[in-house]
This record gives structure tokens, sequence and C-alpha cells, in this order.
């Protein structure tokens, strides 16, 4: 992987330097009510730092093309494939419908990555992820990068969805050594669920926060530009310094 200069460390982009290349779906999985993961196989592959993205390109038979961006969820020891995990748009979505509804083994499509620098953790410092619904795309490949590898730093993970159903990764949730995660809902909630149902609060975040700050964690803040902002806020309100918060926003 790449290295990265801390604190203030942001690694080039790779684009530019990464050509186009044709991937193999390998599969193809719920995730959760409203989201799929897709599986790919690349012929040219590179190790990413968890929370980079591919570009992704598809090509109609007319050669009209339509691409987006999309995090990846698997983490850099997955060699040969990557998955992106990806959000159903309400109203439709060229390439998130494609994915959804159209995508099958053996289909082929066009990603270039990985790309970014920003928003990447290799690993090497205790970590707080804050997460909104697909949000948690990119910081899942950072839980799953700590566990593979059997790292060591302290890591705090709050994922935020709208109900249990609306939970990716639901199964991958619990923590393991060295982990602490509190799943916060915002429409219902299981029976015996803890926590006020709601919106991010500056109480339900303190306690991560607090040891954020104590810690000196970096933390990686991903979702909706809505729920992004909120929640940079609530962090700068309980005194983390802007120079360790890093913000993704999707939509």
């Amino acid at each position: 992987m790449p290295a990265f200069a801390a604190p203030g460390r942001a690694a080039p982009s790779l684009r530019g330097k990464v050509d186009w290349q044709d991937a193999t779906v390998v599969s193809v999985r719920p995730e959760g009510a409203r989201a799929v993961t897709v599986r790919l196989a690349l012929p040219v592959w590179h190790a990413h730092v968890p929370g980079q993205h591919y570009m992704l390109r598809l090509t109609a038979a007319d050669g009209y093309t339509a691409q987006r961006h999309y995090s990846v969820a698997s983490p850099p020891d997955d060699t040969g494939h990557i998955e992106l995990t990806v959000d159903r748009v309400e109203g439709g979505g060229e390439v998130s419908g494609h994915l959804h509804d159209v995508a099958r083994p053996g289909d082929t499509m066009a990603v270039r990555g990985p790309l970014g620098g920003f928003f990447a953790w290799p690993g090497d410092r205790p970590v707080l992820l804050i997460g909104g619904g697909s949000g948690m795309v990119p910081l899942m490949a950072m839980i799953r990068h700590r566990r593979r590898r059997g790292l060591a730093v302290p890591m705090r993970v709050v994922a935020c969805a709208r109900t249990p159903e609306d939970l990716v990764y639901a199964a991958e949730l619990a923590p393991l050594a060295g982990e602490r995660h509190t799943i916060l809902y915002s429409r219902s909630a299981p029976e015996g669920y803890p926590h006020p149902v709601g919106r991010l609060t500056a109480a339900s975040l303190a306690p991560d926060a607090a040891e954020a700050l104590a810690g000196d964690y970096e933390v990686f803040v991903c979702g909706s530009t809505g729920f992004a902002e909120h929640a940079g806020r609530l962090l700068t309100a309980a005194g983390v310094p802007t120079s360790r918060i890093r913000v993704e926003r999707f939509g």
C-alpha cells in the first residue's frame, strides 16, 4: 500500500496513472434491504488503501456511457478482486439500477482505480468511524482491513441507519477485540434497543468523541451531505480538532 505521512497525510490520487480495464462480475448479493454488493475480478490489480474508490463505467450498445464513483468495501488483501456496495437510488439511477437489476456473474464492466488519498486509513493510528447508510461502505473496508491484518490499534464505530433492515453489513458489526461498535437507528429499532430512536445527537456521540479527543484518534465520517455535515458539527462542538476529521459526502 502507498505510504502516508501523519497527521496531515494525503497520498496523491492515482488518477491518470491507472488505466481503464474490463472487470468481470463474480457475484451480486443483497446487502440489507436497499443495497447490493458486486464482487469484481480485475485482470490488473492494484492494492488499495481502505477508503479509496474506483470509477465504474457502463457503455450501451449505441455508445452512450455513464460512469460513477464507488468506494471499495473489501480489504486490500483481497488480491485480484474488489467489492463495491451500491444503494438503490430512489427514482432510478443509470449505473446503480444496472448493478441492482441487470448485472449478473460473467458480465464485464470498465473500472479505473484505486483513486483518492485524503479519505484513506492504512491502519496505523487509532480511528473513529462514523457512517450513515451507504456511508458505511469505505468504513467497512477499514474494519475488514484491521481484522484481516490483526491490527492492534483501537477502533470505534458508529453506524447509523434508518431501520434494522437498512443496516448494511449487519452480520459484521459485532465488535471484536479492540473495537467498540454503536448502532443507531433514526426511524425504527428492534425491541430492547438501548438508545433513543432518532437522528445522531451530541449525547449519543459524546463517549466516542471524548475518546477520540483524548486518544488522538483520526475520525472518518461518511454519508449523505446532510448527515456528514451534521456529524462534523457535533464532533467540532465536542472539541475534536478539524485537522483530525476527514469527511466524505455521498450523493
